[in-house]
């Protein structure tokens, strides 16, 4: 029974991050290609606000219900520090790929929820992977661009890229499932520190290239992103 709900968990976390390269695939596609800058603003905003649904909705309020104050604050702090640290790295060597952290800061802990949740609340767990795959496509659609700005890989590759990463999501559902769901106070640390790290990024680089003057697509695609992200949390209960 125990190894029926691991291959459980492995399935569901591969549908969620498949959603990684999809998002990158339609980026690639001429028909997105010719989109028009406010809308594929409006898209990178979508993202976002998705982004922020997982902080606000999913990482904070689980790992609030299990961590004392102090533990979450240095966890929450942490993660914004860390991820200060690690753009301004970037940045001085010319990178790009922020896009690319805040979607693996969401998509990794939560695959981890996956598999701890699926030991007790095997419907939470289900409609909490179908949450990260809507979420997943406009964030990895987005960081695909990201990346792209760059010119210095090309776009197949980018997806592989995704693919790829993808295929860590059943890796940390399979640590959620075997091990976290007995330690929940280290899987809050894990959700708390990304939590932080995600709403630095999202400051600092998603929501300033979102923008775009005299348009308002962005703003309203991040309005609609928290959306989607606050309809699967009450659906979840």
């Amino acid at each position: 029974m125990a190894s029926e709900g691991l291959w459980f968990a492995l399935l569901l976390a591969l549908i969620a991050g498949a959603a990684m390269p999809l998002g990158a695939a339609l980026a690639l596609s001429a028909t997105f290609r010719r989109l028009p800058a406010p809308a594929t603003h409006g898209i990178v905003a979508f993202g976002g606000g998705a982004l922020l649904a997982a902080i606000a909705l999913v990482l904070v309020p689980h790992a609030r219900d299990t961590l004392s104050a102090p533990v979450a604050l240095a966890a929450f702090a942490g993660g914004g520090i860390a991820f200060f640290a690690i753009d301004r790295f970037l940045e001085s060597h010319g990178g790009r790929g922020a896009q690319l952290m805040a979607m693996l800061l969401d998509f990794l802990p939560e695959a981890m929820a996956i598999g701890a949740m699926l030991t007790a609340q095997a419907e939470r767990a289900l409609l909490l992977a179908g949450l990260i795959f809507l979420q997943n496509l406009p964030e990895g659609f987005a960081a695909f661009r990201d990346i792209m700005r760059g010119g210095a890989v090309r776009g197949h590759r980018i997806v592989l890229l995704f693919a790829g990463l993808a295929l860590l999501g059943p890796v940390c559902a399979a640590i959620g499932f075997s091990f976290l769901s007995e330690m929940p106070q280290v899987l809050g640390v894990i959700m708390m520190f990304a939590a932080g790290g995600i709403l630095y990024l999202i400051f600092q680089d998603i929501a300033p290239a979102a923008r775009a003057r005299h348009s308002w697509l962005p703003p309203l695609g991040a309005v609609f992103g928290f959306t989607l992200g606050l309809a699967g949390d009450m659906l979840i209960g």
